[in-house]
């Protein structure tokens, strides 16, 4: 009897260390992988924020270097117009100065003699002292340089050589452009809601967009604004990067928010693109299942082994959830800025900037020869410039949409891009490459019905894909110069062109 008592209770105290050892064991299992989780998951907001962060600052350095590269291709072609008009006098010159930034959209254009000369279309004046590039002995490439102006105006300056430019008797030397970085800016601000800001800074740290970068670093030189938030070695890293154009990031905490900045050179430019992002919505939101998985933890302690696994697959399935929103979130408004950056605003066909990516992205199909059909068509609006000066610019625009409108009526199953002032550029491959030829004859024809009629007159040229063409700027060329022909013809009828 006593032997049995003994064993029954040996059994009961077994039962009941045992049930306390895994009691323990559960709850020390439920503390670590609750600890495990919120660290998991501070890791993985860091790493998802740095790659948005990192892909965001690319991304807008890219968009400067293409508006650079533009503005390059535009001043070349400013300067074969210029070299081919046969200029004699300063008011001549004055003339064709405007009609190209006009035509090209090219902003402060300017041409510098040998004498240092700097003719605008609106004046001259000596410009080796305004203008470093100038002060070279001799200019053999592009330049690109940040200009102060009046204290706190800040400008991209791009200048190329023009070695055989020929006006009025001089040798001419180069030509340039000034670029606010305001406007730069404004290409590239977008509606952050709290999530994210960017700025551009130069080698020194200096803020050229003179944007805020968050609560702690404001307008302030960045590399002043972070040396007291972060390690001596982080900042000398950031330092050394800023001075040799290198890519990078770093974090901080500062008011109790953890804050993760990356910066991204400009080509060329000696800039720092800059992006950072605080704890914010994607960080908070995250946080808040951790805390919310914490406080179910505990309560799994009394639920067991079972009710822990079933709240871990809830749990996978809403950070699941909530991860697949954010991406829709951010895909839909990466979709919405890309659709406002590409979109001329006055007629709501593709812009400039939109052709420009088009052209990259069809360059490198006809350097790997993916493409055998492939054709451009440059329409021209004439009498644009009477238009403005005989009925004002509001009457211009109204012929800009109705020439838009007559171009996508013709050119159904082509891209249609908005290029300059008064020029289109039509890109067509498939059925609209195998549909050129009637459409173009039609619309030719229409437009010499119109001549007669007083409504929109388009001239335009186009141009197929030849097996020696190595981008598609050599067709824009082809269809450029059959689009002046065809102009002069035009004129010829009847229709008004730009005196």
């Amino acid at each position: 009897m006593n032997t049995k008592w003994i064993s029954e209770k040996s059994f009961v105290l077994t039962a009941a260390i045992g049930s306390v050892l895994i009691v323990a064991i559960l709850i020390g299992s439920t503390i670590w992988a609750s600890r495990r989780t919120v660290s998991s998951t501070n890791e993985a907001v860091s790493a998802v924020s740095s790659f948005y962060l990192e892909a965001m600052a690319d991304h807008d350095a890219q968009t400067i270097i293409n508006l650079i590269d533009s503005n390059f291709d535009q001043m070349e072609k400013a300067i074969r117009v210029i070299d081919n008009e046969g200029i004699e006098t300063q008011e001549e010159l004055r003339a064709s100065l405007g009609r190209i930034k006009s035509l090209l959209s090219l902003s402060r254009f300017a041409l510098v003699d040998e004498d240092d000369i700097v003719y605008t279309q609106y004046t001259t004046y000596t410009g080796r002292t305004r203008h470093e590039f100038l002060s070279a002995d001799k200019m053999d490439d592009r330049v690109i340089s940040t200009v102060y102006l009046y204290g706190s105006a800040k400008q991209l300056c791009l200048a190329i050589p023009t070695p055989d430019l020929k006006i009025m008797g001089k040798e001419f030397k180069a030509c340039f452009v000034q670029i606010d970085i305001k406007d730069i800016v404004d290409l590239l601000a977008i509606d952050d809601q709290d999530r994210t800001s960017f700025g551009l800074y130069s080698m020194n740290g200096g803020n050229l967009s003179d944007t805020v970068l968050g609560p702690v670093i404001s307008d302030h030189n960045i590399l002043d604004a972070v040396k007291s938030l972060v390690p001596v070695s982080d900042w000398e890293t950031m330092s050394s990067d800023f001075a040799d154009e290198k890519e990078g990031g770093l974090s901080f905490v500062s008011g109790g928010l953890a804050e993760t900045l990356c910066y991204v050179p400009v080509s060329e430019t000696g800039w720092e693109m800059v992006v950072l992002i605080r704890e914010s919505v994607i960080h908070d939101q995250i946080l808040g299942i951790s805390e919310n998985n914490m406080m179910i933890s505990r309560n799994l302690i009394i639920c067991i082994l079972v009710a822990m696994l079933l709240f871990a697959s809830v749990l996978l399935l809403e950070l699941r959830k909530i991860s697949r929103s954010r991406l829709e979130e951010e895909q839909e408004k990466s979709n919405s800025f890309k659709s406002m950056a590409n979109t001329d605003s006055l007629t709501g066909i593709r812009n400039k900037h939109a052709f420009s990516d088009a052209e990259a992205a069809l360059n490198h199909k006809i350097k790997e020869k993916e493409i055998d059909k492939l054709a451009i068509v440059v329409c021209d609006i004439n009498g644009l410039k009477y238009v403005n000066d005989t009925q004002g610019h509001a009457a211009g625009d109204k012929l800009i949409i109705a020439a838009c409108k007559v171009i996508c009526e013709f050119f159904t199953h082509g891209a249609v891009y908005r290029i300059g002032g008064d020029e289109f550029a039509v890109i067509l491959q498939g059925r609209g490459y195998d549909e050129m030829d009637g459409v173009i004859r039609g619309m030719n024809r229409q437009m010499e019905e119109n001549i007669k009629t007083g409504d929109v007159v388009v001239s335009l040229g186009y141009s197929t894909m030849k097996d020696n063409d190595e981008e598609l700027h050599d067709m824009f060329e082809r269809a450029d110069q059959m689009m002046y022909e065809r102009k002069k013809e035009l004129k010829a009828m009847g229709a008004r062109t730009r005196e």
